[in-house]
């Protein structure tokens, strides 16, 4: 009997500790490494992952060799970008040159999320952000058998307050797609000296009106 309990206590210890396992956040890398682990859903021969930067090209994956392909003049961002930077993909198939300039073209060149790293691209190209200077909040994932859990941020207002809120991502491993949002709040308000709706400076700019002086009397004179 002694042996038989101290087995079933074992499980148990082991199933929890699978389980705890299983739910232990992990931060997703940059913008950049994340692109690097996307793969076409499409048969190509070969294809590029390239980032320009302020007019130079920076090859970031190569599969095979593409040739005679031309430096395209805009393309595709996910998350926060700096200015005069953005990616795009050169990939030839059937002897044809093709280009991914759009987000709209990079969800249909990945397709159905294979791993948590596309269903990460794929939330990002539908306006979500991986924060890296805010991972704990909005850029980690945690998975089960059935899901994963992506905690991503988006930028809800450019306006009076500049605002960003967190989301909890449920995405499905079987169909790749996102299957529950949860709305977790701001973690980023913020206000400028523009902003008319600054609270603090209501506070500043609120004063008291300055109230009426007493009239002074005027002494007369007696004869």
């Amino acid at each position: 009997m002694f042996k038989l309990t101290t087995k079933f206590h074992i499980l148990v210890f082991l199933f929890l500790g699978a389980f705890v396992f299983s739910q232990e956040k992990k931060q997703f890398p940059n913008v950049s490494a994340l692109l690097q682990r996307i793969s076409p859903n499409m048969k190509v021969d070969s294809w590029l992952l390239i980032h320009k930067s302020y007019g130079k090209d920076i090859v970031l994956k190569q599969v095979g060799a593409v040739k005679n392909y031309t430096s395209p003049s805009s393309g595709f961002n996910v998350g926060i970008a700096e200015e005069d930077e953005f990616y795009y993909i050169v990939y030839s198939a059937g002897g044809k040159t093709e280009y991914v300039t759009g987000l709209e073209g990079l969800k249909k060149f990945i397709g159905k999320a294979d791993d948590v790293q596309e269903a990460a691209v794929l939330a990002a190209a539908d306006g979500y952000i991986i924060d890296e200077e805010f991972k704990d909040m909005a850029g980690n994932y945690y998975e089960d058998k059935s899901n994963y859990y992506l905690d991503l941020g988006k930028l809800t207002s450019t306006e009076c307050p500049y605002q960003k809120k967190h989301y909890t991502l449920t995405v499905s491993k079987v169909s790749g797609t996102i299957t529950e949002v949860k709305d977790n709040g701001a973690y980023i308000e913020l206000y400028n000296k523009k902003c008319t709706n600054n609270p603090r400076l209501l506070k500043i700019e609120k004063k008291e009106e300055p109230k009426d002086e007493p009239k002074k009397k005027t002494s007369r004179s007696h004869k």
